[in-house]
């Protein structure tokens, strides 16, 4: 309910005392002031007598103190969150039961609302100005960086949404990371009709990532046709739910995915560490937990939806205020992959390798890639003699970022404000919002060593590391910290990512290399607006059937997967009806993120352009991380000259196609 005042008086009141150089401050002040003021907060005419401020140096002085605040503010909530995740994110031992819960408190949750309440926010409201994804992206490249760091400022408080609204959206998205970082399969387990085990003992693979990137490896495999498709098998069950749910992390049963058979596995077959499961052959399925996972997430959005008026559903959120970039483009740069004539000349190029018609998991071909075909195992004996554990990927920091361009002293400086962990998930890279603080690098290291996996990963949350380091430490302004949005840093990401293998001493990339490190960006790309217009649309859905049931969104992931399957992918991998767009997790405990790694590879072909011409990597990767939390087209003109666009990644995909590097 909006309180009842006189907002022209309460202009005309604030003019005639200030000036009429200030009117059009006044009147967006007290206008933004009004939208978020409650009855409960008092006397709205009397605030804003008491807070406008007109004087320069005031003003100035204002915004210092509250920049100063708000890193200070950020990084402390920032470092307790990653404190009540400590056990729950890295790879420490069994869980004790009561840390789920644990994880699952937000010590920020109530931070927006206190501010809202002590009236700081409220002071801010009116004398800084709020701006929408239309002002920001015509006026904001004339902005001064001061204007800037003002615009993130007031957009803080651009909504109120109650604190334990925020704490149930906290909670939900905790209980869907910790199903989802439990998530392993235990792949010597997966037995065939003829009982047959096709992976090795003591393999734990974690959906989707480990079970995607074996599938890729297993392109090296004299048998990796035969393992492929296990592993496509597995991954249909997982989301159609039709897995049985004592398989899940249980290496004491033997299962066979196509049958769909559960077996007690032989007491010679189970792994010395495997963990206390019951071992009793139990064929029920998995009870739509991964689905009951998002609706937690979805019904906890909807919650925030009334207070969020500048975004008033969470897909607005994610596009309009997280990404900064409309929907309808995002999609349109999307379907410009996915729709290209491009698409079946590459998967021409890939039939003439594998000599053979292609099928649905050369979605995930990593032939492209240079040293693609180098078994697996030479380079996990690689990885793991050199990092039997994560302080040895730490110590070897200032070497990698060495070999990436950057200079010793700079290396130097960059490692010392990185953190290594062991991750008990995947891995991922963790920001800090308060200088003297580090960002953290996790990356999964098995019992045995860092295997090539692991490894992979860990260069590619090392490039999300490196840029947190710039765009917190480099950065001008600390309200401006960070990139426009997360596929800018997964962008950089893949920048680091794409010289894993030269990083272990396997060879500098020359000009077939680079060929193939294109073909491979643009394949990946083609893949991955395949599971972004998939997570798009199933938040469509979701806010189409608000009252929806876990067994009736499992059957519209489903059903869309396949939808969009057979419009883009079934013409060249064939497949119809095929589920497999839907087996990433970010889908579940990551909320509207996969259209970000599409746009990933966009923003990081337009970088690799740029670096091809420009150089050196480390000099140019300083230079555009240091200029933070800008808009998209913004940061992308100063960083390369040109607005976020697909023509650099088809450009050179076309080169690569006619043998030019």
């Amino acid at each position: 309910m909006k309180p009842s005042f006189d907002a022209s008086a309460v202009k005309a009141e604030l003019v005639a005392k200030h000036g009429e150089a200030h009117r059009a401050r006044i009147s967006r002040g007290v206008d933004q002031l009004a939208s978020m003021w409650r009855p409960e907060d008092g006397d709205l005419a009397a605030f804003a007598r008491a807070q406008f401020v007109s004087d320069p140096t005031v003003l100035d002085a204002t915004f210092t103190r509250l920049e100063r605040l708000f890193e200070q503010l950020d990084g402390h909530m920032l470092e307790l969150g990653r404190e009540v995740r400590w056990y729950t994110d890295l790879d420490l031992g069994p869980l004790l039961p009561v840390e789920p819960l644990v994880a699952s408190y937000d010590p920020s949750a109530h931070v927006t609302e206190d501010l809202f309440q002590s009236k700081v926010a409220f002071v801010v409201l009116l004398n800084f100005p709020l701006t929408t994804l239309k002002e920001r992206a015509e006026q904001g490249p004339s902005w001064t960086r001061r204007q800037w760091a003002e615009a993130r400022l007031a957009g803080r408080f651009s909504m109120r949404v109650p604190a334990e609204v925020s704490q149930e959206i906290s909670r939900a998205i905790s209980a869907a990371g910790l199903y989802i970082d439990e998530y392993n399969v235990w792949m010597h387990h997966l037995v065939d009709a003829r009982g047959e085990r096709l992976f090795p003992k003591g393999m734990r693979l974690i959906s989707h990532w480990n079970l995607r990137d074996e599938l890729k490896a297993d392109y090296a495999d004299p048998r990796g046709a035969e393992k492929q498709r296990t592993i496509v098998r597995v991954m249909e069950r997982i989301i159609t739910q039709t897995i049985p749910a004592a398989v899940i992390d249980n290496p004491r049963l033997d299962w066979n995915p196509f049958t769909n058979e559960v077996t007690v596995a032989p007491p010679e077959s189970v792994e010395a560490d495997a963990p206390p499961r019951e071992a009793r052959a139990d064929a029920a399925r998995e009870q739509d937990i991964r689905y009951e996972r998002m609706l937690a997430i979805f019904r906890a959005e909807l919650k925030a939806d009334p207070f969020a008026p500048v975004a008033p559903t969470r897909i607005a959120r994610a596009f309009e205020l997280g990404r900064e970039l409309p929907e309808a483009r995002v999609k349109a740069l999307l379907t410009q992959v996915l729709e290209s004539p491009l698409v079946p000349r590459v998967a021409r190029e890939i039939e003439t390798r594998l000599g053979r018609k292609l099928e649905p998991q050369d979605v995930w071909f990593a032939g492209f890639k240079s040293g693609g075909t180098r078994p697996e195992s030479e380079l996990d004996a690689l990885t793991r003699k050199r990092y039997p554990d994560a302080e040895a990927f730490a110590k070897d920091l200032p070497r990698i970022l060495r070999g990436m361009g950057f200079s010793a002293a700079k290396a130097d400086w960059l490692a010392a404000r990185i953190r290594v962990d062991a991750s008990r998930g995947a891995g991922h890279a963790m920001q800090a919002m308060r200088r003297g603080d580090f960002p953290r690098l996790r990356t999964r290291v098995e019992k045995d060593g860092m295997s090539y996996k692991g490894y992979n990963i860990a260069v590619h949350e090392l490039g999300h590391n490196v840029e947190q380091v710039f765009s917190l430490y480099g950065v001008d302004h600390t309200l401006l910290t960070g990139v426009p949005n997360n596929a800018f840093t997964e962008a950089l990401a893949f920048v680091f990512q794409a010289r894993d293998l030269e990083l272990l001493g396997q060879g500098k990339a020359d000009a077939a290399s680079e060929r193939e490190r294109v073909l491979s960006d643009f394949w990946q790309t083609w893949e991955r607006s395949g599971i972004a217009m998939v997570d798009m649309a199933v938040w469509h859905w979701l806010y189409e059937h608000p009252d929806a049931t876990s067994a009736q969104l499992r059957e519209a992931v489903v059903g869309i997967s396949q939808d969009v399957w057979d419009r883009y992918f079934a013409p060249v991998l064939g497949g119809k009806g095929t589920t497999l767009l839907a087996i990433y997790s970010h889908m579940i405990s990551y909320p509207l993120y996969l259209p970000d790694y599409p746009l990933g590879h966009l923003i990081s072909r337009q970088i690799e352009e740029h670096l091809s011409r420009k150089g050196p990597l480390g000099a140019e990767f300083e230079r555009m991380a240091t200029y933070g939390s800008v808009t998209p087209d913004v940061w992308m003109t100063h960083a390369t000259g040109a607005p976020v666009s697909a023509d650099p990644l088809l450009r050179a995909t076309e080169a690569a196609l006619k043998g030019k590097p």
